[in-house]
């Protein structure tokens, strides 16, 4: 049924801050912007091995859960190829600890943080997705 990740979406409050920090963290700018009555509304990146989409959107355009609540979130993971190295510099950058680095099986390693607009971001080390990028690029 799932055929791969294609896109995850943050909702911020703050969309311009949130696009400044992620910008430095990828070490890119944005490739998308949709706006809103003259302002950003949702911003997107590509990144990684298959230009993955990470999306922002400002929380105005978010949907609530029934009487205004919140509706819950899921966990993405992105591979990373050193855990200790992607994990400091997330915590460098202003994020704090949702998840310290906990290992999940041989050649499967996690950690998530929390950015700093309230989004929980993890990253994973996974033997698994990086011999799958090896079989696409030798074929």
């Amino acid at each position: 049924m799932f055929r791969g990740l294609t896109t995850t979406v943050f909702v911020v409050d703050d969309l311009r801050s949130a696009v400044d920090w992620y910008s430095e963290l990828l070490g890119i700018e944005p490739y998308f912007q949709r706006e809103a009555a003259g302002t950003p509304a949702y911003v997107e990146f590509r990144t990684g091995d298959f230009q993955h989409e990470l999306g922002f959107l400002d929380s105005r355009f978010t949907a609530r859960g029934p009487a205004g609540t919140d509706v819950g979130t899921a966990l993405t993971y992105w591979a990373v190829d050193d855990i200790d190295v992607a994990y400091k510099r997330l915590l460098s950058m202003g994020a704090t600890t949702h998840q310290d680095i906990t290992e999940r099986g041989e050649g499967f390693v996690t950690a998530s943080v929390i950015d700093p607009f309230g989004n929980v971001l993890g990253v994973m080390y996974n033997q698994h997705y990086l011999d799958v990028v090896a079989s696409v690029k030798g074929a």
